[in-house]
């Protein structure tokens, strides 16, 4: 990763061992079948419509030196569900994600810092052909050998950007003021990735 952006407590040389026990440095490709990305925005003003995307990808490049970890991650927008088809078929279209045009959401990361109980991860996410940066805030949640012989890590993670910053900016007012969509959306993850062994 380059270097943080935002100042932060991590401190040059700060080791997996001494913040994130039993996580070992290599790669980790996220199990998407283990994984979940979601996401919620305001409806009419008063309540919440949640979502998710049901195909990505993606690895995790843990180093000894935990702020110099990376993460990368592609998403199938197409595969965005709200449990609502016609719903979907519109998110799918020129109004929202522009799929035919557009058909993959990605996230790189540019750094990793520690804000006093809080790690936070920021990189760049492209959607709609716009990249901006965005913070997600990280909690580790340990890990775990598999039934498998494998060795898995989970992450948990949430941040909140303004979809009008990335073009999707449809609407419709609702009669006695307000809209159909809130700008704000939020997106929780919950990842399990698995490490890669060396075939050597």
């Amino acid at each position: 990763m380059t270097t943080v952006t935002t100042p932060g407590t991590t401190t040059p040389g700060t080791t997996l061992a001494q913040i994130a026990p039993g996580l070992v440095a290599g790669t980790w490709t996220i199990d998407p079948s283990h994984s979940h990305l979601g996401f919620s925005v305001r409806h009419l003003m008063v309540s919440k419509v949640r979502g998710e995307f049901t195909r990505f990808e993606g690895s995790i490049d843990i180093a000894e030196e935990i702020s110099e970890s990376r993460v990368a991650a592609t998403v199938d927008v197409a595969s965005v569900n709200t449990r609502d088809e016609a719903r979907d078929q519109h998110l799918r279209t020129s109004d929202f994600f522009a799929v035919d045009d557009h058909p993959e959401m990605s996230y790189r990361s540019t750094g990793l810092d520690r804000r006093g109980n809080e790690w936070i991860l920021a990189g760049d996410l492209t959607l709609r052909g716009v990249t901006r940066p965005v913070e997600l805030t990280v909690e580790f949640n340990g890990v775990q050998q598999d039934p498998w012989g494998g060795t898995r890590t989970g992450f948990s993670a949430e941040t909140r950007i303004n979809r009008k910053d990335f073009g999707v900016d449809w609407n419709a007012p609702i009669d006695g003021g307000g809209v159909v969509v809130g700008d704000k959306v939020t997106l929780t993850l919950e990842i399990e990735a698995v490490l890669q062994q060396d075939d050597a």
